[in-house]
């Protein structure tokens, strides 16, 4: 568990990449979402929208982005965790979550860090968020 002591403004979190996305993984997050906008997972759809293909949900790379945050820190630690989506993410790419510091305060004789996150695929930076964690 990270210790406020250990981490101090410009550090990086462990960076998490995933493996190549799959027509398959976006089938299966449609099903674990309820979100079935056919832009995710019918071809002739987002042909006809415009786009070479099929793209993933903003959410899936949101919820990677939690699981970098969750892998380096208890979930139950984390105050508040927002984005903003800024690029598609296509099938085949990979996407790279990683976190810095940029805040560190104590507050109510607790310590708690601001952390800028990104997701990044080869392409573009698909997400920019942060979130506020409390530190032990």
């Amino acid at each position: 568990m990270p210790k406020a002591a250990d981490w101090n403004i410009g550090d990086e979190l462990p960076v998490m990449k995933t493996e190549p996305l799959t027509r398959h993984a976006l089938a299966l997050y449609c099903g674990a979402s309820g979100d079935h906008n056919p832009i995710h997972v019918d071809y002739d759809y987002a042909k006809e929208a415009g786009l070479d293909d099929v793209i993933a949900h903003g959410m899936l790379s949101m919820g990677y982005l939690g699981k970098m945050l969750t892998n380096w820190i208890p979930q139950k630690q984390i105050r508040s965790y927002k984005a903003r989506f800024t690029a598609i993410t296509h099938i085949g790419e990979t996407v790279c979550c990683s976190g810095r510091i940029a805040k560190k305060w104590e507050e109510d004789g607790r310590w708690l860090v601001k952390i800028e996150l990104f997701a990044d695929t080869p392409k573009a930076q698909s997400i920019i968020g942060e979130a506020e964690v409390f530190l032990d």
